[in-house]
């Protein structure tokens, strides 16, 4: 049976629509009214607030906790000043991919970890040899995210300290209604974010504060669907979706790396041993044999696909996370599959993410991906592009 977040008693009267799903082993609202593009263009155009209590968070502190983590991870977090945060991911000593997460840095000896997939298990095992304790925090604290352009003016209102000077992917402490929270500069959405982390008992006290803060600026409670279609703007990779954990692979062809993620940028080569830092460095050398990209459907080549049936185009209005087969440009030959996709209302193009074989992965490359149009196995042409498609100056000024 699903568990219920701090934040339960006040969501649920709200969501009205009914459409519950399950997120880590808690109830989570999928969208609050029957359609959930009224809260896509609350976190385009205002603000949203979605409960993200379900993330798995992980209290790492002690002596050697900086130099444990950089140890585990694929970034060097030793040198992460305290008040930041830095995304990062973890792979095993084969370089594949076991997740990918944020790490902030509360105090000298304090981490904190969040991360999709449960990594209790898995950061003890390797806590050999370092002075340092790991507390999973996951029930103890709960946690909102508010994004949308209109975010700093909200969260600017109920916290005593001033988060307007806060930096893109800092944190700091502050204090909500006489509750001591944590605040970052972070999100899921590629727009402008804060996320607040509450102890448990307070969870109400803050949500209370920040909804009666955000009414004049339209806040408004958001679900997972929405939550989809922005996160695929912004060209972020999920756990479970764009890659598996490795550690619940079945065959080898099912694990991916760091830079087949297009996520190279976390890896940082240059240093003391870490954890799948040699299978990397080979990598890194001899190249990958197929990496995530970014692609763009060519709209007219749907209109006439359904045109040929006396039908407007049918595409899906939340996004799908599916595999569908990618073919060469001119062949039968399959060369990858997308990951993921969406129709995106604000940039008005049909977006997906792809993991192609290398040969197909330069930009402005075009290849054909598989479409269903009256029951029928079509293909439309469609272009690798740059990710992120959506990028606002204000996400990180």
């Amino acid at each position: 049976m699903s568990d219920k977040t701090p934040f339960f008693e006040r969501i649920a009267p709200l969501c009205t629509s009914m459409r519950w799903t399950e997120w880590a082993g808690y109830h989570a609202v999928s969208s609050f009214d029957n359609c959930h593009e009224v809260e896509y263009h609350a976190i385009r155009q205002g603000a949203g607030v979605l409960d993200v209590t379900p993330l798995f968070k992980y209290e790492v502190t002690g002596p050697d906790s900086g130099r444990f983590l950089s140890f585990v991870m694929t970034r060097n977090i030793a040198k992460l000043k305290v008040g930041r945060v830095v995304y990062t991911c973890w792979c095993d000593e084969a370089g594949k991919l076991v997740d990918d997460g944020t790490v902030t840095r509360l105090s000298e000896c304090h981490y904190r970890v969040t991360s999709a997939d449960p990594s209790f298990s898995w950061l003890v095992q390797l806590t050999r040899g370092f002075d340092v304790q790991i507390e999973e925090s996951t029930s103890e604290l709960g946690a909102l995210a508010i994004q949308g352009p209109r975010s700093r003016d909200i969260v600017a209102d109920i916290l005593d300290e001033d988060v307007t000077k806060l930096r893109y992917f800092g944190a700091m402490a502050a204090r909500c209604s006489g509750v001591d929270v944590h605040v970052t500069r972070t999100g899921y959405t590629g727009d402008l974010g804060y996320e607040l982390w509450i102890p448990r008992a307070h969870a109400l006290e803050v949500w209370d504060a920040l909804m009666a803060a955000g009414t004049p600026h339209g806040l408004l409670p958001v679900g997972l669907n929405a939550l989809d279609m922005v996160r695929i703007e912004a060209g972020y990779v999920l756990n479970g979706v764009e890659y598996n954990s490795a550690r619940h692979c079945v065959i080898p062809e099912q694990k991916t790396t760091p830079y087949e993620m297009n996520l190279g940028w976390t890896v940082q080569l240059k240093r003391d041993y870490f954890v799948g830092q040699e299978a990397l460095r080979r990598e890194k050398t001899q190249g990958s044999a197929r990496q995530l990209v970014g692609l763009v459907l060519d709209w007219g080549e749907l209109e006439s696909l359904y045109a040929a049936w006396d039908l407007p185009p049918a595409i899906p209005s939340a996004a799908w996370r599916c595999s569908v087969p990618i073919y060469a440009m001119n062949s039968s030959q399959q060369v990858g599959y997308a990951t993921s996709g969406t129709w995106s209302p604000i940039l008005k193009q049909n977006l997906a993410m792809a993991l192609l074989d290398a040969p197909h992965t330069k930009l402005g490359t075009q290849v054909r991906m598989e479409v269903t149009v009256e029951h029928e196995r079509k293909t439309v042409t469609a272009t690798v592009t740059k990710r992120p498609w959506y990028d606002p100056p204000h996400r990180s000024t």
